[in-house]
């Protein structure tokens, strides 16, 4: 197929599907300003970007603890109001430097990059949803870019409309130890948070190290459409590939405390709204919300493309997905991996795969899940340590299934529901220590947490009577 002229090179592998795909990029600055000085762009289209979701559309998630405070800026700070100003500041901070945007709405001509190490890039305010970096009018598919530096942080601000990736790490350029935070990435059409594979012979310098994403807000007005994306066509992905978080070859990444929402593919196929593979090592995934997504979070996939192993030693524990039809949580092709504590709900999955095990997962040890649907999808024969799982349709014991609020009301009353706890988890979702006892799932009853987060049954009733019903999972989402 013939690929739009842009201001990357992209590389597709995809070997149909259930075998999802990379996607390379090579992009830099100069890259860019060399194209844009011969006005090469990609061509304008009806990106069908949809409108805003009101409130009463997307799930109210101020259940949710908000995000701490960052510390006040230091060292040299530049206050920006326009978009000039934004592309001027990005080449005049120094490392260690600050650019303070105020509040508005920032439409984007082109790419922008931060390649100066130690900057931050937020909003005066604090308030993320009063600083938005809006894509629709920009002439090329990705919106914010971070090559050739260490050390940056971008907070409290919103990305929308991107046609590509919103937040783009270079790795191959090199990108260690970004911090993503509190940020709402909004209708953006392949990746929210995309860090591409890295060069053989530079793999050990290059591969994102130590990043985080960390209290964002991930969502999608509605399932991508045709008209989003000129390179997803029914020849490549059929309109299916768009996720959250997609990184190859990550370090020591820490992915925890976010919310997931409506992260969906034409045909349901989407790839996960947390996607680690390609020989990412060390990882945690933790106390993320992930609701209506067609997947929830994947270690690894079928293709294997350099790499025989996807993931070693990552931890995935204290998560809530509601749905997730695709793959609840996915391990494939792992090495001494951990499942550990998470609570899934989908009763009526169509794959049935809350939790899905396939090829290779040697020393994978999944551990204290609670499994509101089928049994798990163990399609491995690797030896895999299976211990204390618990699997039950418990719909009228969760807080707020709409909501992505799998908090339980009351401890179940099944003898398996209690067991030892593990090592690799003294905290349940909300940080309260566990006991030597403690309950299956993210959540522990059991160990007192808060009583804020409970709630009483006349109001889990009165949520049940707003609630309307989902196809494909059975369970019921908010409207």
């Amino acid at each position: 197929m013939t690929k739009p002229r842009s201001s990357r090179t992209i590389r597709e592998e995809c070997t149909g599907r259930g075998k999802s795909c990379g996607h390379v990029s090579q992009i830099g600055r100069r890259g860019f300003l060399r194209l844009a000085a011969v006005g090469i762009s990609l061509p304008h289209l009806a990106l069908g970007l949809g409108r805003r979701l009101s409130p009463a559309e997307l799930p109210d998630f101020s259940w949710l603890p908000s995000a701490p405070p960052l510390p006040p800026p230091e060292g040299q700070i530049i206050y920006v109001k326009t978009v000039d100003e934004l592309f001027a500041a990005a080449e005049k901070v120094r490392p260690g430097g600050t650019i303070l945007l105020a509040d508005g709405v920032y439409k984007m001509p082109r790419y922008f990059e931060i390649h100066t190490d130690r900057v931050t890039l937020r909003s005066a305010s604090g308030q993320r949803d009063q600083v938005i970096l809006d894509g629709s009018e920009s002439r090329h598919g990705e919106l914010v870019g971070i090559s050739y530096c260490s050390g940056v942080t971008i907070a409290h601000l919103t990305i929308q409309n991107v046609r590509f990736n919103g937040f783009k790490l270079n790795s191959n350029l090199k990108a260690h130890e970004v911090t993503i935070y509190d940020c709402v990435i909004h209708n953006v059409w392949q990746r929210g948070v995309k860090g591409p594979a890295v060069p053989e012979k530079d793999a050990e310098a290059l591969s994102p190290r130590r990043c985080r994403v960390q209290y964002c807000l991930f969502y999608n007005d509605r399932p991508k459409r045709w008209e989003d994306d000129p390179t997803d066509r029914p020849e490549t992905f059929g309109g299916n590939y768009v996720g959250g978080i997609d990184v190859m070859q990550a370090r020591g990444w820490v992915i925890s405390d976010n919310v997931f929402w409506g992260i969906r593919g034409r045909t349901g196929e989407a790839r996960g709204a947390i996607f680690l593979w390609m020989d990412s090592r060390d990882c945690v995934v933790e106390r993320n919300v992930i609701v209506n997504c067609d997947s929830g979070i994947c270690l690894g996939n079928s293709h294997r493309a350099r790499f025989p192993i996807h993931c070693v030693n990552c931890t995935v524990r204290n998560n809530f997905i509601v749905g997730a039809p695709e793959n609840g949580i996915l391990a494939d092709y792992t090495q001494d991996c951990r499942i550990l504590h998470n609570t899934v709900h989908c009763p009526d999955s169509r794959l049935k795969r809350l939790i899905r095990l396939v090829h290779d997962n040697e020393g994978l040890v999944v551990a204290n899940n609670l499994l509101s649907g089928p049994e798990m999808r163990v399609e491995t024969e690797s030896a895999v340590l299976f211990r204390g799982n618990l699997t039950r349709v418990v719909p009228e014991f969760f807080r707020d299934i709409g909501r992505g609020d799998l908090h339980l009301l009351r401890a179940l009353p099944d003898p398996e529901a209690a067991v030892d706890n593990l090592p690799e988890v003294p905290e349940d979702f909300d940080r309260q220590p566990r006991g030597h006892r403690t309950h299956v799932g993210a959540d522990d009853p059991i160990g007192g947490t808060a009583a804020s987060v409970r709630t009483a049954p006349g109001e889990q009733l009165e949520n049940c009577r707003r609630l309307k019903t989902w196809p494909g999972c059975g369970f019921q989402l908010y409207g």
